[in-house]
């Protein structure tokens, strides 16, 4: 029988339904991105305040229910009577999609909340929403539930309390203020809870980003706070990113405005040998680049090979991108007031004209900068041709790499594969030690799970270039099981297994393994970590057997609270108790109950919720300078219980 299919069947969804029915579309993920991204179209709200002058402080309270308040003193939402839609203009924002102030460009030259449904979509996925806006010395409230409102827009009276002061002259003082408080809706994100760290990261990139705002983080939950104001602007930026780097020149900073489109700019190289480049657009972070970012990148290789090409000593330069962006620290912040973004979130800019701004500002100025200070400039240039060198001799080691033969060639008995062909249900175990590899080689389910053991520490790849790199036989192994190439090269899209898993012993050799692989990944395959594939396996430390009774403890505290729950004592008799101090100690069975079979085993997802941060934790812990490690370790001594040496 042929199924119907007529106008009936079409489906025209009002107001906010569309939101909640396919939230995804609007902020990513219904997992902890897109639970921050919430937070994010509330605070770009507010920025936008500021970066035209009417807003001083933003403050952001995490509460005990997980709900969230974002309160500044910038104008106020404003509360008359919207004529298409006989409502008030802050339950049209509300709860209309595309509806705002920032279409015309007349009352934001630029800002980065800027398609409308922001607010409204934060609104849909709440499961409950309270405005309160300060105008003229008033104060105004209105809740909504998953997006509708319960009530009417109410005035509360004067108060001074929760807003802010706007400066002004004589009649034009006024109190004023917009805060918003929040609780997604817990049928939509479960149970994601907001992370104090992921906030604190982007409160203080907003910091840096807008000279002298003033931004509060309060965490209820835990009583952390942080406060952030920096009138250094980039420059404080570069500072805080370079923090323990030895840095090559003072910070190169610039500042232009063409065409409508204002660029800043800052630049600074360190003696390491990986990039860290930061872009923003209308102060939204642009993750995945775009037109400003790659106008940058070209004028940047262009600028440096042309530069070289007048000096005597550099005249035979051939500089590529990835040479001159070796030791580079670069913060990218552009302000237009159109941006194409690519999605809801925001993570490309497509304006093409873009490019050809960036790249001319970028061109004239940072010539400027190397004419005018010539020891600086043969530092970065020396720099970026040893880099060149570096590159050409690393040449040959990727080409073996890339040979599709490689891992017939190279790995034999080394790499147990699985018989899975799609990369989307494989996953790979990094399993330190040979014998480990064995167990776990018998453990595995061979359908979808693979088996790489790698013998003792793998190179510390903070202290080395790439030709160095690829010539370590453990890192080629990897690269090539892993095929999706490495550093420049790295192309996610090309990787045989969906979860990276490292599995190391509970112990001090095993946490050193652990970190020289995260390191190895954070380098040179960043993408991994970013996208959320890459674990660590979480083997117990005891057993404890009563009986036919068998009780697995990851922890000293879940061993006793084993042993209280069983009613046994250690050298009780008929009760069985083993330490684990390696994954080797574990037979096949009990290796895959524990820490192989998705269905009962405990693995940790590694997730990268601060670049910068994450930056400089690998520059102390595994970089060349001894003093910033050393401090650290005093710092954080105290932090490290149940230390097994």
């Amino acid at each position: 029988m042929e199924e119907s299919y007529s106008a009936k069947d079409i489906q025209v969804l009002k107001d906010l339904t569309a939101v909640r029915k396919r939230p995804a579309m609007y902020i990513g993920d219904t997992g902890t991105r897109g639970l921050h991204h919430l937070v994010n179209e509330v605070i770009d709200n507010s920025v936008d305040e500021a970066l035209i002058g009417f807003c001083t402080s933003i403050e952001v309270i995490i509460h005990p229910d997980n709900s969230v308040t974002v309160n500044d003193n910038g104008r106020g939402i404003p509360i008359d009577l919207h004529a298409e839609y006989n409502l008030s203009a802050v339950e049209v924002v509300m709860t209309k999609l595309h509806a705002g102030g920032k279409f015309d460009n007349k009352v934001y030259k630029v800002a980065g909340g800027l398609h409308g449904v922001g607010i409204s979509v934060v609104n849909a996925l709440s499961e409950w929403l309270e405005v309160e806006v300060g105008r003229n010395g008033q104060r105004y409230f209105q809740r909504y539930e998953r997006g509708k409102p319960t009530s009417e827009l109410k005035e509360l009276g004067y108060s001074t309390e929760n807003v802010g002061v706007i400066e002004g002259e004589g009649e034009d003082r006024h109190e004023s203020g917009t805060k918003v408080t929040f609780k997604p809706d817990s049928d939509i994100f479960g149970g994601y809870e907001f992370d104090f760290n992921i906030l604190k990261t982007r409160l203080r990139e907003l910091a840096f980003l807008n000279k002298g705002l003033s931004l509060f983080l309060n965490d209820e939950r835990s009583g952390e706070e942080r406060a952030f104001k920096y009138e250094g602007g980039i420059t404080s930026f570069l500072e805080y990113i370079n923090r323990d780097k030895r840095v090559l020149h003072r910070p190169i900073i610039f500042e232009d405005e063409k065409d409508d489109v204002k660029v800043e700019i800052g630049v600074q190289y360190n003696d390491s040998y990986a990039d860290n480049i930061f872009s923003f657009v209308n102060n939204v972070k642009t993750i995945e680049g775009g037109k400003h970012l790659s106008g940058f990148k070209a004028a940047l290789t262009r600028v440096l090979n042309e530069y070289g090409r007048t000096k005597n000593s550099f005249k035979k330069v051939n500089l590529d991108g990835e040479d001159v962006r070796e030791g580079l620290t670069a913060v990218i912040s552009v302000k237009l007031r159109d941006p194409q973004f690519e999605g809801q979130t925001k993570t490309k800019l497509g304006n093409s004209e873009v490019r050809g701004i960036v790249e001319s500002i970028t061109r004239e100025h940072l010539w400027d900068f190397l004419d005018e200070n010539p020891k600086d400039a043969d530092e970065i240039i020396r720099k970026a041709v040893e880099a060149a060198r570096a590159r050409e001799a690393a040449r040959h080691a990727r080409e073996i790499v890339r040979k599709k033969d490689f891992i017939a060639d190279s790995l034999p008995g080394k790499l147990a594969d699985c018989s899975e062909k799609d990369p989307a249900k494989k996953e790979i175990y990094i399993v330190e030690g040979d014998s480990a590899g064995g167990s776990a080689k018998q453990a595995r389910d061979k359908n979808f799970q693979a088996i790489l053991p790698i013998r003792g520490k793998i190179l510390n790849v903070e202290k080395a270039r790439l030709d160095k790199i690829l010539k370590s036989n453990e890192i080629r192994a990897l690269v090539t099981a892993l095929g999706a190439g490495i550093g420049e090269d790295f192309d996610f899209q090309k990787a045989r297994y969906n979860k990276i898993i490292i599995m190391s012993d509970a112990d001090i050799d095993g946490a050193h393994i652990r970190t020289l692989l995260l390191t190895f990944f954070y380098r040179y395959m960043q993408e991994l970590v970013s996208t959320n594939h890459v674990y660590i396996a979480l083997p117990p430390l005891y057993m404890v057997r009563k009986k036919k009774e068998t009780r697995y403890a990851f922890s000293d505290d879940e061993y006793a609270k084993v042993l209280e729950e069983l009613n046994v004592n250690e050298g009780d008799a008929g009760v069985k108790i083993q330490r684990y101090k390696g994954l080797g100690e574990m037979n096949p069975e009990q290796l895959w109950e524990t820490t192989m079979n998705p269905l009962t085993r405990c693995i940790k997802r590694v997730t990268l919720a601060d670049a910068a941060e994450a930056d400089w934790i690998f520059t102390v812990l595994m970089g060349e300078e001894v003093e910033p490690r050393k401090n650290f370790i005093h710092a954080h001594a105290k932090e490290v219980m149940n230390l097994d040496v």
